[in-house]
């Protein structure tokens, strides 16, 4: 029990810096001194900052597909194609938003780790397969459901550089039209 209330403790400070930061300008020792939790006991828990990062990133990507569901599931079926971009717009106007976490690691390290990349393109299709079960649900075909995604993906890249909800407005009219 221990061990998992200092494993979130550790989790939530490397969400936090890796997050805010950038995944290489955060030593283990920014983390350890963030969580409270000693040197020895995060290295206990993550055996390298490899592994921190993988499990950062796991944990953001349940965290991130947990709230995107929640939020489209309480639309009706028809809707929720659009209620994602309106999931991404409130998603982008949080104060705290840095663009894709996975599109920001796969930027930095998906040259060199083989590990993040595949990490990062697991939660790009996870996403895809969520949007294409969402289209299906109202009765639209998979190339529409790739074309929704594309308008996602990029309004997540604009909104990375230009925090705030008008990519998400852009790229919501721009489904709708699709979805006509």
């Amino acid at each position: 029990m221990e061990d998992e209330v200092a494993a979130g403790l550790v989790l939530d400070a490397a969400e936090e810096l890796f997050y805010g930061r950038g995944i290489q300008a955060v030593g283990m020792d920014a983390v350890r001194s963030r969580s409270g939790v000693s040197l020895k006991r995060l290295y206990r828990l993550y055996a390298s900052k490899d592994d921190l990062v993988e499990a950062y990133l796991t944990r953001r990507d349940e965290r991130w597909h947990a709230r995107l569901s929640a939020f489209v599931s309480a639309v009706p079926e028809a809707d929720r194609p659009l209620a994602v971009f309106d999931w991404l717009a409130v998603w982008f106007a949080e104060p705290d938003f840095r663009g894709c976490a996975f599109v920001n690691s796969y930027g930095e390290l998906g040259t060199t780790s083989a590990r993040i990349a595949e990490i990062s393109r697991q939660h790009k299709r996870r996403f895809r397969a969520y949007v294409e079960g969402l289209v299906a649900s109202a009765g639209g075909s998979a190339g529409l459901a790739a074309q929704l995604v594309l308008l996602a993906e990029g309004a997540m890249v604009v909104a990375g550089m230009e925090p705030g909800p008008e990519p998400a407005a852009d790229a919501r009219r721009a489904a709708a039209s699709l979805l006509r």
